[in-house]
């Protein structure tokens, strides 16, 4: 078993831990991780893509991610933010071999491949865009963003000559001031370069606390002129229609807005009283909501994005309500926390089989009310896109034999409070808490 560490030196020390993997972080400093969401590198991109298919895993769909996943698995996905070289130190031109420019170490080797079925972002020639990072683990630096030259031959690996010598846009240390599905995002504003067709936009963050360095490789595709920047923002989207109402899920459905240049997502967020809170992005007019609590009251809505970064009015709020709670499962859960520090939190899990069978499989799922963030896990499959956290089992714990119990740990992140969830669903059904 996974031994534990307690205290703030654990979330220093410990790799990141998601679907079973281990991702180990040098002893002497903390590690960031992020990644540009938009336009979307090819990580995150396939990670969105994987995504969509729902049920707790990845299952991209897009032929290229699918080609990645067949060469490096999906660990690349889980951890799309973390693509970089512990000590660069501004030396990427010497450390990266031309073709290895978009995966600069073997766990990401797959992203390196020259394809052109890529996810692609439609960018305006010329026009203003704002720049979306994660930020997963803020630190300060310089980003620097290149785009491939003219002619450039994207059915051969990216090499450093196919970029243009000198970045088109560059910024140090800017705001975290945006909300995207996985958390808090850097944004900045910048002016496209005039290109046309597919292009590569090529991004290093070099950390300036570190020698640390990330690398995206973001796929894009420009279209119009170097006219005026698109400063016009879509129309708002339809008002949300929702469907297929349970205890704990919902679906929204809502018309495609309309804009100048063309709309290329929507921003799904949840309302509380005064508080708006982003649950999704989505490139379609549907969004699934899960996590939710039975017999509550809910309120939705939708903005529309478009390709320079403008974003609409929010449609009309739609609002609805569970239905009562789904029927009681044999299991019991115990939720603590044995260790916590100013921002972070060590939680450990105990589900009990309550039955008379043994249960083979299990997924267990529950939302945090206060924005926590898991950031690595131990004896279980750990994801979280948005509020809602789902746990499934590891080979080692799959079969939970009647009045048995298992156990699995993981480490968190929070801001301002570290509320316990009370309500836990295992395999669709509730389960009472101890």
């Amino acid at each position: 078993m996974r031994q534990r560490r307690n205290g703030a030196s654990l979330a220093a020390v410990m790799g990141l831990v998601v679907a079973g993997a281990v991702l180990a972080l040098p002893p002497t400093t903390a590690q960031a991780h992020g990644g540009m969401t938009f336009p979307s590198t090819r990580t995150h991109a396939c990670y969105v893509d994987g995504k969509a298919g729902g049920g707790g895993d990845l299952n991209p769909q897009n032929p290229a991610c699918k080609a990645a996943v067949a060469i490096g698995g999906k660990q690349p996905l889980w951890d799309w933010f973390g693509n970089l070289i512990s000590n660069a130190g501004g030396r990427h031109r010497e450390i990266i071999p031309d073709g290895k420019l978009c995966g600069p170490t073997a766990k990401y080797d797959g992203y390196n491949l020259a394809r052109t079925d890529w996810p692609t972002t439609q960018l305006l020639s010329g026009a203003a865009i704002t720049f979306r990072y994660n930020a997963w683990a803020p630190h300060p630096g310089t980003w620097s963003q290149y785009v491939t030259r003219d002619g450039w031959n994207p059915n051969q690996p990216l090499k450093w000559s196919d970029l243009e010598s000198l970045p088109f846009n560059s910024v140090t240390n800017p705001p975290i001031n945006g909300s995207g599905p996985e958390g808090a995002e850097y944004t900045w504003a910048g002016t496209l370069p005039v290109k046309s067709g597919r292009h590569i936009i090529y991004s290093i963050w070099q950390r300036s606390d570190s020698p640390e360095a990330f690398y995206n490789c973001s796929d894009v595709n420009f279209g119009g002129g170097s006219g005026p920047p698109d400063t016009q923002p879509p129309g708002a989207p339809g008002t949300p229609a929702v469907s297929n109402i349970t205890g704990t899920s919902a679906t929204l459905n809502w018309a495609a807005a309309t804009d100048n240049i063309g709309v290329v997502g929507y921003d799904v967020y949840r309302r509380t009283g005064t508080t708006d809170t982003l649950v999704s992005s989505t490139g379609s007019t549907t969004s699934a909501l899960s996590g939710l609590s039975p017999s509550t009251a809910y309120s939705y809505f939708v903005v529309a994005k478009d390709a320079a970064g403008n974003r609409s009015q929010p449609s009309t709020v739609v609002n609805f309500t569970t239905t009562s709670t789904p029927p009681a499962g044999n299991c019991r859960v115990g939720y603590t926390t044995p260790s916590q520090w100013p921002s972070g939190f060590t939680a450990s899990v105990k589900i009990t089989n309550t039955g008379s069978a043994a249960i083979d499989g299990w997924t267990l799922k529950w939302t945090y009310a206060d924005g926590q963030k898991v950031t690595s896990a131990w004896n279980a499959q750990v994801t979280q896109p948005t509020t809602e956290v789902t746990a499934q089992n590891s080979n080692s714990n799959r079969v939970i034999a009647a009045n048995a119990t298992v156990e699995f740990g993981f480490n968190g992140s929070f801001s301002t409070a570290n509320t316990a969830p009370t309500a836990f669903t295992l395999n669709g059904t509730s389960c009472t808490t101890s």
